[in-house]
């Protein structure tokens, strides 16, 4: 039960907590984005955990406990002589005055605890108020997502897929588009989705920066630590500090996700220009639970700033930086929440006792969850089956030539049921065929990855080939494969020239270096369905031909080739 001391303290706690992230922030200014980020996340971890730790750790009192001895006869005194009106030497001399002084003495006492019974109630109000906006926006995300549509424009999802791999991201991300934005956003986490605006989808030359720092986004689970900080901001609605630090977390969010589309070797400017762009097509954040690429009003001179700065430390939050968050989150809340002027043994007792109770009940729902997951997978699969489907998806499906048979097939061979999956999959020609084979090679590929498998060209004769000669190969090596050019004929003539590659990885490199077997001649060109073509030598170049016309080309350096030793003296 809320009460009003309780309230007390998680006030003046919580406000020593954020006065002292905002103070470590100041003087971590001159650090990456990433590391400050990592430190204002860790601030509002402790604030999230605050409550729960002062309900459940035992009470610590260090202040010395003549103190409160000499302050209890003080207060004792206060009291007697508000209640009596005399002294407490001769409360005699008073004794005339007693009625109206008792009168008053009374009515003071039952106001203040009329508004302490108030104050839980005061609480209250606002937070459920902040927790429901946050849920509307989190609904209106989701409802977005099932009315958007699949993005299937090739150079939307080239940039993706280089970007998953270049950023290790093995996990399928939705790429749709919707009308009802004005800027691109990304959320989710099991789940990550990136929805574009029909603006910028027409926007092609943006797609690889774009993608690049909404992908960024889904990478360090950006949408979690946002849900986060609302949530803080909800409980702790009375803190303006606490609101200084969740707008400052937004901030570093942003900022670190535009470090990483500045070292995926955008250019500062070129994104500079975007980011200006974006900012005046800036979607209603209010009741968006997201992130997007454009910066509200307060943030673009910020970002802007940054972005052109080239002096700044750019990069993730190392290893060490993530151990000094922790090691603050620890050290500050738990000392912290357990401080207490009086230790009560009572209220002690109880609060373990609530503690042991809890943990038992937590260990009997594990238990239970475990029990009935089976079931409860069993439901949610049903239930996304005999869900109707909606106008849109049933015109989509007939689209592309979807029939009862087809998905049939696909819910035979453990095919994704959402419409949306299934559209795309009949889109690019995956069929349950194709699915059967290609985890037979690839047994953990989802149906996301799959899909790009295919508009990749990748059949069951490639990844069984590099299978053998790489056997932890993914799907999403096999798609870096497969674009890159690297074959089974490369692999084999590459290792019997006595070059070692131990993974997926080396190979990519030997290609985008221009490397190829002893005798056999240089250069390979590689033509997509759209016209597009990847030229690879000859010699250490790289030349992509765009369908428009447009060329890139990119031609790394020689090795030196070493110089012989002198001969000894006397040949």
């Amino acid at each position: 039960m809320i009460t009003t001391a309780m309230l007390l303290g998680l006030a003046w706690k919580s406000l020593i907590v954020a006065a002292l992230t905002l103070a470590l922030l100041r003087v971590a200014r001159s650090r990456s984005a990433g590391e400050r980020s990592m430190i204002a996340h860790a601030g509002l971890m402790a604030l999230l955990a605050l409550p729960a730790a002062m309900l459940f750790l035992p009470k610590w009192a260090p202040l010395p406990e003549s103190w409160l001895a000499k302050a209890a006869p003080a207060a004792r005194a206060a009291g007697q002589i508000a209640t009596t009106g005399g002294s407490v030497v001769d409360p005699a001399p008073a004794t005339a005055s007693v009625p109206a002084v008792a009168d008053l003495a009374g009515s003071a006492p039952s106001m203040l605890s009329s508004a302490g019974d108030l104050a839980p109630f005061l609480y209250v109000v606002p937070l459920a108020l902040l927790c429901g906006v946050m849920g509307l926006a989190v609904v209106r995300l989701f409802a977005m997502r099932g009315r958007a549509e699949i993005l299937v424009e090739g150079s939307w999802l080239s940039a993706l897929a280089e970007a998953q791999r270049r950023m290790g991201f093995k996990h399928g991300t939705a790429l749709l588009v919707s009308n009802e934005l004005r800027s691109p956003i990304s959320w989710g986490v099991l789940r990550p989705t990136i929805v574009l605006s029909p603006k910028a989808v027409d926007a092609v030359g943006e797609a690889e920066a774009i993608i690049a720092h909404e992908l960024a986004h889904v990478a360090r689970l950006d949408w979690a630590k946002l849900l986060g900080a609302r949530i803080a901001c909800a409980v702790f609605w009375f803190n303006p500090l606490v609101w200084m630090l969740a707008r400052e977390s937004h901030q570093l969010r942003e900022e670190a996700a535009d470090d990483a589309v500045l070292m995926a070797d955008i250019d500062g400017p070129d994104y500079a220009t975007l980011l200006v762009g974006a900012a005046r097509h800036d979607n209603q954040g209010a009741l968006l639970a997201a992130h997007g690429v454009a910066p509200g009003k307060g943030s673009l001179k910020r970002r802007i700033t940054r972005v052109l700065d080239g002096s700044l430390k750019r990069g993730p939050a190392s290893a060490s930086w993530m151990l000094m968050s922790l090691v603050l989150l620890a050290g500050i809340t738990a000392p912290l929440a357990a401080f207490s002027a009086t230790a009560d043994r009572t209220t002690a007792e109880g609060a373990r006792a609530v503690a042991v109770a809890s943990r038992e009940s937590a260990i009997v729902a594990a238990k239970a969850a475990v029990a009935d997951q089976d079931v409860a997978e069993k439901d949610a699969r049903a239930a996304a089956a005999s869900r109707p489907l909606s106008a849109d998806e049933l015109v989509g499906m007939r689209a592309v030539g979807v029939t009862p048979d087809y998905v049939e097939k696909m819910r035979e061979h453990g095919g994704s049921m959402d419409p949306d999956d299934i559209i795309a999959a009949k889109a690019t020609g995956v069929d349950p065929a194709y699915i059967g084979r290609m985890r037979s090679v690839v047994p953990d590929a989802d149906l996301g990855d799959l899909v790009g498998a295919k508009q990749m060209g990748i059949d069951v004769a490639f990844a069984r080939d590099m299978k053998e000669h790489f056997p932890g190969v993914e799907i999403g090596d096999l798609i870096a494969l497969k674009a890159m050019g690297v074959d089974c004929d490369f692999v084999t003539d590459m290792r019997k020239a006595g070059v070692r590659m131990r993974d997926p990885d080396d190979a990519i490199e030997l290609r985008a270096t221009g490397a190829y077997p002893p005798g056999k001649k240089p250069g390979r060109t590689v033509v997509s369905k759209d016209g597009a073509t990847v030229r690879f030598g000859p010699g250490p170049v790289i030349e992509a031909r765009s369908a428009d016309g447009r060329v890139a080309r990119i031609e790394a350096p020689e090795a030196p080739i070493p110089a012989r030793p002198p001969a000894p003296p006397g040949t």
